[in-house]
């Protein structure tokens, strides 16, 4: 599912400043516009997924013809070259599927009878590692 955010976009000398007043003034910047909007897409993902983990509440998106990138400048005193605001969307779930949750490696030492059992039996060793932590710590 998309979550649609207004960002303003904000040419500075160095590249783009990238700013979502919704969400308590959550900024980012690129070295170019490109980088800019990829930025804005990770900062936004970021923000929604760890305000949901932390179970924080998130503010609601204004209409884009509510935000003025002007006002906005003024508020934050900066004098950019160019401005303009554009929505920025992220499908957060497969965001962080790929970007926040990756899989990381351990190694972990068993027996050698049990692995020997283990590997006659095809057995998936990370699977099963992580059938067993997640009922452990009873999460899915």
């Amino acid at each position: 599912m998309l979550t649609s955010y207004p960002a303003c976009f904000f040419k500075e000398d160095s590249g783009y400043s990238v700013v979502f007043p919704d969400l308590n003034w959550l900024s980012t910047c690129g070295s170019n516009l490109d980088e800019a909007f990829a930025m804005a897409i990770d900062c936004l993902a970021g923000h929604l997924f760890f305000c949901e983990k932390e179970g924080s509440a998130v503010g609601t998106a204004t209409p884009l013809v509510g935000i003025n990138a002007a006002d906005i400048a003024a508020e934050l005193g900066i004098e950019p070259e160019e401005m303009f605001v554009n929505i920025v969307s992220v499908d957060v779930a497969a965001y962080a599927k790929i970007h926040f949750e990756k899989s990381v490696k351990k190694t972990l030492t068993i027996p050698s009878w049990l692995n020997t059992m283990a590997m006659d039996q095809n057995i998936n060793f990370s699977l099963v590692l992580q059938e067993a932590l997640k009922e452990k710590l009873q999460v899915e």
